[in-house]
């Protein structure tokens, strides 16, 4: 079998679990070598104000290797946190047929990039999007540092068709283009978790013909939890709720504009096992980020993988691809109150059957985003670049 070396910063509840099929399939010999060093296994995560342990196994069933790593201050925070002096020696003595690299703003992850550009084929994964170019001298300056960048990188394996027109912008040409879908565990958040949303939904108080309106994530300034708050506020729709799933900065100031409204609940952060049930209760989910930096936003997959009706603004990368109008959920201009508003209302004037449909759509256009056709991209890019490399 080909060898595929992979280079991450740590476990990620979204990438070990495709890490774990490559290695169960035998289609390619993987092994990742993980950057941040044993730190990473847990984080202080300042989005959300706590050291964050996931609940589920991130290490198990795939080959690894922790890295040293020398940076005086370590995390993926800045581009000077990974510092591995010894990465290079560690690939090569496995000796690879190609290099796998996650992102490229890290001191090591720029290294691999130069170091294997010509050597083995390298691969690059990336969510980067355009949404946030303003223009001018500034974008035109950054725009010719990535084409150094990706000139590195000999394909790059695009999460979407935002993703995709950067990668172009930055210089990649269509042939080097690979697309392996942005994706979350489709089957552990499909499966029935309704007693216990059930149960969640009695504990908040919220009624079995009521609607719920559900944000989940970190509550920071990028994701702008306070303008849908003020939304829901005005909106003054009876029968509905909206729950705010999570921590941050910002958890103060929300909690004070939901001093004087019962229809407004908070929970804690919830960990990867319970995040289904909340999901579950609710119908619907909204994300309602104006960035900078809302590259894809996976708690959409999630979301719809629990069969919900969706409401993102334009600033939220999966946008374009997951969320058809009228379909399955509704996009707002990010920032616009206004805007959100009228969004907001539409969907809340919808009765719990037609959210229902709504969120059967969103289960039916998920159903394609999925571990395996991630996993199954990779493995036909390494066979492919080792087929080129025979020629």
């Amino acid at each position: 079998m080909k060898k595929l070396a992979i280079v991450i910063t740590h476990p990620i509840q979204y990438y070990a679990p495709v890490f774990k099929l490559l290695h169960e399939r035998q289609k390619i010999n993987i092994r990742v070598f993980y950057t941040w060093g044993e730190g990473g296994a847990q984080k202080f995560d300042p989005g959300f104000g706590k050291n964050i342990s996931w609940d589920i196994p991130l290490l198990e069933g795939y080959p690894y290797e922790w890295l040293r790593n020398i940076s005086a201050d370590p995390g993926s925070h800045h581009s000077k946190g990974i510092d591995n002096p010894d990465l290079i020696n560690q690939i090569n003595t496995w000796k690879p047929d190609a290099v796998l690299v996650y992102g490229w703003f890290y001191k090591s992850h720029r290294k691999a990039l130069k170091y294997f550009k010509g050597r083995v084929p390298v691969i690059f994964r990336g969510d980067s999007t355009l949404l946030d170019d303003t223009g001018g001298i500034k974008s035109l300056l950054r725009s010719l540092f990535l084409k150094r960048v990706y000139r590195h990188v000999d394909y790059a394996l695009y999460t979407g068709s935002n993703n995709k027109a950067y990668f172009k912008k930055c210089g990649l040409k269509e042939t080097q283009l690979f697309f392996a879908p942005h994706a979350v565990d489709n089957d552990r958040f499909a499966a029935d978790r309704a007693d216990e949303a059930l149960a969640l939904r009695n504990q908040l108080g919220i009624a079995q013909d009521e609607k719920l309106l559900l944000f989940a994530g970190k509550f920071e300034n990028k994701k702008n939890p306070l303008l849908l708050i003020e939304a829901f506020i005005n909106i003054k729709e009876p029968g509905t709720h909206l729950l705010f799933a999570g921590n941050g900065i910002l958890e103060i100031e929300l909690k004070n504009k939901a001093n004087q409204h019962k229809n407004i609940h908070f929970i804690d952060f919830q960990n990867q096992l319970y995040m289904p049930v909340v999901y579950q209760a609710c119908d619907i989910f909204c994300l309602p980020s104006k960035g900078p930096g809302e590259t894809w936003g996976l708690a959409i997959n999630e979301a719809m993988a629990c069969g919900k009706a969706i409401l993102i603004s334009n600033k939220v990368g999966a946008g374009t691809d997951l969320v058809k109008a009228t379909e399955n959920g509704l996009i707002f201009n990010a920032g616009d109150a206004a805007d959100l508003k009228i969004k907001l209302k539409t969907l809340l004037l919808h009765n719990k059957t037609a959210l229902f449909t709504m969120g059967q759509h969103s289960k039916q256009i998920i159903a394609e985003w999925s571990f395996n056709k991630q996993v199954e991209a990779i493995e036909q890019l390494v066979d492919k670049c080792n087929s080129k490399a025979n020629r």
